[in-house]
């Protein structure tokens, strides 16, 4: 299958239902090019059904996620305003395939940032950061993808939660990180492991976005990818994220 906008149409069926869809490398593997022109296709269906994009999230920044999905390159994806989820709030899993859960960094941009940047400049642009975590959800039967499979996808974004702002000023750049599930430790880590200091994310976000033609606006949101491997969801779950200097910030899984 070669049609992209057929592809994306199906790409976004498979997330707007919740219905897994077959991988497209299984016929005819999607070339990066192509898959991010049917990420920006099957996006543009989600604006014009009223979301709004509110910033991009990075993926494959840490050597962990990607030890566990066996791809070696950076990829992005973008976030809209219906994948928030609240602190403290509940998610319903029927919203999901099989989704899974990451901490991360949140960046809040200050003021507009696009194109090659040093992370200098990348931090002059930021307003405030935040302990994040990032609820992925591959739409493709028994999460297995190629690369190209998972770019085409929105790179698997679903959901985000973020906890408090802080001074951009806060160190960031090797903090203690423990996801807990009911309390108990499920993954421990540390910021460090996002590209070796998570600002690298944010100077890889705005050259990629200014690749596709756009760029980080003020006001945005850049989840700078993941510090730890990622668990999978399941009812009754209490899932919790402590930074290091940056307090808590967690969820519930319902039915």
């Amino acid at each position: 299958m070669n049609d992209l906008a057929k592809i994306a149409e199906i790409v976004d069926e498979g997330a707007r239902t919740a219905s897994a869809i077959a991988q497209f490398s299984t016929e005819k593997p999607l070339s990066i090019d192509e898959a991010y022109a049917v990420q920006a296709l099957s996006m543009q269906r989600r604006y014009a059904r009223g979301e709004k994009r509110v910033g991009i999230k990075m993926g494959f920044t840490s050597r962990a996620k990607m030890i566990q999905m066996g791809v070696h390159d950076l990829i992005w994806g973008r976030l809209t305003n219906t994948m928030r989820v609240e602190d403290g709030g509940i998610i319903s899993l029927a919203n999901y395939i099989h989704p899974r859960v990451e901490p991360e960094i949140a960046f809040l941009m200050k003021t507009d940032l696009s194109g090659d940047v040093t992370p200098a400049e990348a931090l002059a642009a930021v307003e405030a950061i935040a302990p994040a975590m990032e609820i992925i959800d591959s739409r493709y039967d028994n999460f297995k993808f190629d690369l190209g499979d998972v770019v085409a996808d929105n790179s698997s974004s679903s959901g985000f939660v973020l906890g408090n702002w802080f001074p951009k000023e806060t160190d960031f750049r090797n903090l203690g990180i423990v996801m807990t599930v009911n309390g108990h430790a499920a993954e421990v880590g540390s910021t460090a492991a996002i590209l070796g200091d998570p600002i690298r994310s944010l100077v890889s976000a705005a050259r990629v976005a200014a690749s596709a033609g756009e760029k980080l606006y003020a006001g945005d949101i850049v989840l700078a990818g993941s510090a730890t491997a990622a668990i999978a969801l399941a009812p009754g779950q209490s899932i919790e994220t402590q930074f290091q200097s940056l307090g808590n910030v967690g969820f519930k899984v319902g039915v």
